[in-house]
């Protein structure tokens, strides 16, 4: 499909999911009775996939670190969560969000300033960083030493980002999803690859013939996000993410996914 043949089948998407959102009626159970959600009985979560240890699919379900966390607030609003898998650009541009396909967003996504013009963030809930993934006995310790090469990244990362502007004379692969950046960099179709800390830690568990090569202190903090403006579910989320620190459901749930307690 072209690009000019597609925006009649966007904005009629478009106006079906504002149109949804407009018969959108409020939780059910005394523990959100003021917030509005997509679909009845529901918490709509977009994510996705795969992100693992964040989200993947374990036979027909959907789990992970992102999952449980969002279970603790569907639980407080007395609803189920429902996963609807979407290309990460929609989620991270507020497209999804703002035309209300879902109500909350969980898909390890770093809050970042251009992000927070087009969605709102709930508090911090996870702290991450960059870092370089390499097949083992690639002499790659730095992307000064990828000057020439292929780098892969990840299409509206952070990682990207960090490329963009620090990968001088790498040659920049992108990849929709996380899954065939992971290929690409184990099967030599890039040399490395870069993208969040957690989620390359996790993989090189499983395939030992990658290594982790280094680390890029940025600082990053992931958050939930809702549609521009919706107070009401972002302070409910707010107060459920600190009922968990303050109970220990935070730090089990953490320990489950990543095997150590976070660091305080």
């Amino acid at each position: 499909m072209s690009a000019r043949s597609a925006l009649p089948v966007i904005a009629v998407a478009a106006v079906s999911a504002l149109l949804a959102g407009c018969t959108s009626t409020k939780s059910s159970g005394s523990g959100g009775s003021d917030i509005s959600l997509v679909n009845s009985g529901k918490l709509t979560t977009c994510t996705h996939l795969p992100y693992p240890p964040f989200q993947s699919k374990q036979g027909k379900k959907i789990v992970g670190f992102d999952v449980d966390m969002v279970d603790l607030v569907a639980s407080a609003l007395e609803v189920k969560q429902e996963i609807v898998d979407t290309p990460f650009e929609g989620i991270q541009s507020g497209e999804d969000l703002n035309t209300n396909q879902c109500d909350v967003a969980a898909a390890g996504m770093t809050i970042t300033d251009v992000r927070e013009k087009n969605l709102d963030f709930s508090a911090p809930y996870f702290e991450a960083t960059q870092a370089l993934l390499t097949t083992k006995g690639k002499p790659y310790k730095s992307l000064a030493d990828l000057k020439g090469k292929k780098l892969a990244v990840q299409q509206g990362t952070t990682g990207e980002s960090y490329a963009q502007k620090h990968a001088k004379g790498a040659e920049l692969v992108q990849f929709e999803d996380l899954a065939l950046l992971l290929t690409a960099v184990k099967t030599g179709q890039t040399d490395a690859g870069i993208n969040d800390n957690g989620v390359l830690y996790d993989y090189v568990k499983d395939n030992a013939d990658t290594t982790v090569a280094a680390e890029f202190e940025t600082g990053e903090q992931y958050g939930i996000a809702v549609r521009t403006g919706n107070d009401a579910l972002r302070k409910k989320i707010n107060a459920v993410l600190k009922d968990a620190r303050a109970d220990g459901s935070y730090d089990r749930i953490y320990k489950k996914w990543f095997g150590t307690a976070p660091k305080k």
